[in-house]
C-alpha cells in the first residue's frame, strides 16, 4: 500500500521560494545576515550524510562528520572572545543550546546553584530554568537595556551562600544593549563568590563586537571573566541555517563522562546526533572570509543603521541605537505600518535590525511608509469636521 503517493513538488517549493524571498524584505525584526551565499558547498550539503555524533574531540566509530573542522571552528571563535589554551566547546543548534549546556553544566557541578539573568535577556534564559528547575532571579535592567548592576550586587548579597550562575547579554534582544562582564565580575569578587559561573549570551554581538578595535570594545569576553560564552552562526556570520556555537574557558564538568560504547565517543552534548553540515557552513564563513572581510561587513551594517536611526529621527521617531549595535529601538509604531513590515519588540520599544544584507533602499521605503501614516490631517478636513460638529450640535432637540 503506498501511503505517501508520488507528487510533482516543483511548485510548491518555487512557491515557498517566491514567498520567502519576498517575506525577506519586510522582514526587518529578527536578525540574520543573508549577504553570503554557499554554493561552493552544494556538494557536501546536498548529497552527504554529515553527523557529528557526541564529542567533537572524540572522532568515535563513524567517518561521515566534520568533527575536525568543527574543533577548528570552535578555536576561531575562542580566538575572537580572548580564549584560553585550555578552552573547549561545540557547534550547537543555536544559542539556547549554549545557554542551555552551561546551565546544565553548572547544575551538574553545583547541586545548589542560583541562576541570575537581566529583565531584558533571552526569554529562553527563564525557560532553561524551569527546564532544569533552577531558582531563577531577574535582575532589574537600565533603560538602554543593560544588566542593573546595582541591583545585581544586592540579589548575589543576599544569597553569598549559594553558588551563582550569571547569564549577562552581549546583544539584547530589543535594544542590543550589551551587559558589563568586567562590572559583573568584579562585584563577584567584592563579595568573595568564589562558587560562580558566568555565561556570554553573545548570539547577535558576538562576533561583530570581539572584532572591534581594543579602544572601543566592550568588556564582554573571557579577559572580562566569562567562564562560557556562546554565538549564533546565522545571525552576524550568515550561516543561513541555524546554529550557534559554545567556547568554555575550560572543559566543562561534562567533559569527563565516559564514552558510549555504541558511538565510539563521549556524550557531553545535548543531543546526540548533531548537524555535520552546520560546523562546516561556520568553518567556510569565518575560515574562508577572515576577520577582514567581516569587520568590513559589521561596519557597513553599523553605518547603514545609524542612517537608518536619524532618518526616523527627522520624521519625528524617537529612535535610538546603543553603541556599536545593529539595532535601532524606538517607540512601538502605528499599527497600520505592521501590515506590511515585520517590526517587533516588548511593550516598552520595538526595533529593526540592520543586519549585513540589508539594503538602503528598504529602510528608505519603511521610512517614506511610516511618513505618511504621521501625516496630519488635511486643514479642509478638519475645517469640514468641525462644521459638522457644529451644525449636529445647532440641529439638535
Amino acid at each position: 500500500m503506498t501511503l505517501i503517493p508520488a507528487r510533482d513538488t516543483g511548485p510548491t517549493l518555487r512557491d515557498l521560494l517566491e514567498k520567502a524571498s519576498a517575506g525577506q524584505r519586510y522582514n526587518l525584526a529578527f536578525p540574520g545576515a543573508t549577504d553570503l551565499t554557499h554554493q561552493i558547498l552544494a556538494e557536501l550539503m546536498t548529497t552527504q550524510l554529515l553527523n557529528n555524533v557526541g564529542s567533537p574531540y572524540d572522532g568515535g566509530h563513524g567517518h561521515n562528520h566534520t568533527k575536525g573542522l568543527e574543533v577548528e571552528v570552535v578555536d576561531m571563535v575562542g580566538d575572537m572572545m580572548r580564549a584560553p589554551a585550555t578552552r573547549w566547546g561545540y557547534v550547537t543548534g543555536g544559542s539556547t543550546e549554549c545557554t542551555e549546556h552551561a546551565l546544565l553544566n553548572a547544575r551538574m557541578q553545583f547541586p545548589d546553584l542560583v541562576v541570575y539573568s537581566s529583565a531584558d535577556a533571552h526569554y529562553s534564559v527563564a525557560k532553561i530554568t524551569r527546564k532544569l528547575m533552577l531558582p531563577f532571579v531577574t535582575v532589574a535592567s537600565t533603560p538602554t537595556g543593560q544588566m542593573d548592576l546595582t541591583d545585581l550586587e544586592g540579589e548575589l548579597a543576599r544569597r553569598r551562600d549559594r553558588p551563582a550562575m550569571i547569564v549577562a547579554t552581549a546583544g539584547t534582544t530589543v535594544t542590543e544593549a550589551v551587559d558589563d562582564v568586567a562590572g559583573i565580575t568584579a562585584i563577584c569578587r567584592r563579595l568573595a563568590l568564589t562558587r560562580r559561573r558566568i555565561h556570554v549570551d553573545a548570539a547577535l554581538s558576538g562576533p561583530p563586537l570581539a572584532l572591534l578595535p581594543e579602544t572601543v570594545r566592550p568588556a564582554f569576553d573571557f579577559t572580562a571573566g566569562a567562564t562560557s560564552i556562546g554565538i549564533s552562526g546565522h545571525k552576524s556570520l550568515g550561516t543561513l541555517m541555524p546554529c550557534g556555537v559554545i567556547v568554555y574557558a575550560e572543559a566543562p564538568y561534562a567533559a569527563a563522562i565516559a564514552r558510549v560504547s555504541y558511538t565510539g565517543t563521549r556524550d557531553v552534548t545535548i543531543t546526540g546526533s548533531r548537524s555535520g553540515h552546520t560546523p562546516l557552513l561556520l568553518w567556510s564563513v569565518l575560515a574562508g572570509l577572515g576577520s577582514d572581510l567581516h569587520t568590513n561587513r559589521f561596519d557597513a551594517a553599523r553605518q547603514l543603521a545609524e542612517q537608518a536611526r536619524a532618518r526616523l529621527a527627522d520624521i519625528g521617531v524617537d529612535a535610538q541605537r546603543n553603541p556599536h549595535a545593529f539595532t535601532v529601538y524606538f517607540p512601538p509604531p502605528p499599527p497600520e505600518l505592521l501590515k506590511k513590515w515585520t517590526v517587533t519588540g516588548d511593550e516598552r520599544y520595538s526595533h529593526i535590525i540592520v543586519m549585513p544584507g540589508t539594503e538602503a533602499e528598504q529602510l528608505d521605503e519603511l521610512v517614506t511608509d511610516w511618513q505618511l501614516l504621521m501625516r496630519p490631517v488635511p486643514a479642509p478636513r478638519r475645517k469640514l469636521a468641525r462644521l459638522l460638529g457644529t451644525a449636529a450640535t445647532k440641529g439638535g432637540p
